[in-house]
């Protein structure tokens, strides 16, 4: 089975702060990567769906999504990349504020791949980071099939 060669990882975040944050701790995983990152659901089904600005972008390979997005909300971009017969098989991990259980329970059934609420200092986000690298980029194997 052949393995990524270069990870395309799109981060869906408002807060430039959070964005910046994600980024950096992404600048220190071994293998090879590209963060693109939109700030907003509208741009994030823009960049997806190669409209507009981003009708060359790249499909990724894994999704870093906020659920409180202005212009459209996170939940209603979730349930927009689960149903394309391309995007479904891209792996939608959900990092956010909210450990609301109606929250959670929406996402899971909007079939994201994981949830994971966003942590408060930094060391912990050191943590989560570190297990997400694990985990994500080191032991999961993610599909090629019908990714361009």
């Amino acid at each position: 089975m052949e393995l990524i060669d270069l990870m395309e990882v799109l981060i869906v975040e408002d807060n430039p702060a959070d964005a910046r944050l994600i980024k950096e701790a992404f600048s220190g995983f071994a293998i090879k990567h590209s963060i693109n990152i939109v700030n907003n659901g509208l741009e994030a089904t823009n960049y997806l769906f190669k409209k507009g600005k981003y009708k060359d972008s790249k499909t990724p390979n894994l999704i870093l999504l906020d659920l409180n997005l202005p212009l459209k909300d996170g939940r209603d971009v979730l349930k927009e990349i689960k149903k394309d017969d391309k995007l479904r098989l891209v792996p939608v991990i959900i990092l956010t504020t909210s450990k609301n259980e109606d929250d959670i329970c929406e996402a899971y059934k909007n079939y994201a791949n994981a949830y994971l609420p966003k942590p408060t200092d930094f060391e912990e986000f050191e943590r989560v980071v570190n297990i997400f690298e694990e985990f994500w980029f080191n032991m999961a194997i993610l599909p090629k099939c019908g990714i361009d």
